[in-house]
């Protein structure tokens, strides 16, 4: 296989990873809908900046510590259940109490213009499935001889697309019909976004 079409092959394999369920795309989607495109935006780009660092892990060989320190790992899995856990009661809150959630005063007030970058950040840096994940599929892509610029290749693949396709997302969601709709149904809508974070939360704290 000539190395554009490994390339090719392993850009898949990511855009699949990507849209694949999780904290991040659920949170993306939420703020986007809920804060608008600007917000959104930063927001893919804490992620992006997140997916940077696990990339940087992967690509340098140094996934090998989740799997030599196992409690450091499951730290750092509960670390990232408390956040999510936070994020949800701040969604929770506001359709218990029928007024605007926590997490929309930030945006609201700002604690400013960072707080959904941080949030995007945060979510993504905290959890170790992202350095698994990496980890799992950048190995085979960089096993036996290549040339000097293929890791750096793999790398900005992985960060490119992932702020490529998270910004496009935020920018589908901006569509009329779906913003009134999500407006309408703010509370409901929210709280099922809650419930989902809380269950990614306990499926990280009993996960393997």
């Amino acid at each position: 296989m000539s190395p554009l079409a490994e390339l090719l092959v392993f850009a898949g394999v990511m855009v699949l990873g990507q849209f694949s369920p999780g904290p991040d795309m659920l949170l993306l989607t939420r703020t986007a809908l809920h804060a608008g495109s600007a917000a959104g935006l930063r927001m893919a780009l804490g992620i992006a900046c997140g997916l940077a660092v696990h990339a940087t892990l992967a690509v340098a060989g140094m996934a090998w510590v989740f799997e030599r320190f196992p409690a450091f790992r499951r730290m750092l899995a509960l670390a990232a259940a408390l956040y999510l856990l936070r994020l949800a009661w701040g969604m929770a809150k506001g359709c218990l109490t029928g007024g605007p959630s926590s997490v929309l005063l930030e945006e609201q007030t700002g604690q400013g213009d960072r707080s959904a970058f941080l949030r995007g950040l945060w979510c993504n840096l905290l959890n170790p499935k992202v350095a698994l994940f990496l980890a799992a599929v950048c190995a085979p892509f960089l096993s036996g001889a290549r040339p000097g610029w293929w890791p750096v290749a793999i790398w900005c693949l992985i960060v490119g697309l992932g702020i490529s396709l998270w910004s496009l997302w935020v920018i589908v969601l901006q569509w009329p019909p779906l913003r009134s709709r999500y407006v309408a149904h703010t509370r409901w809508v929210d709280g099922v976004f809650a419930l989902v974070l809380a269950g990614l939360a306990v499926r990280l704290c009993v996960g393997p």
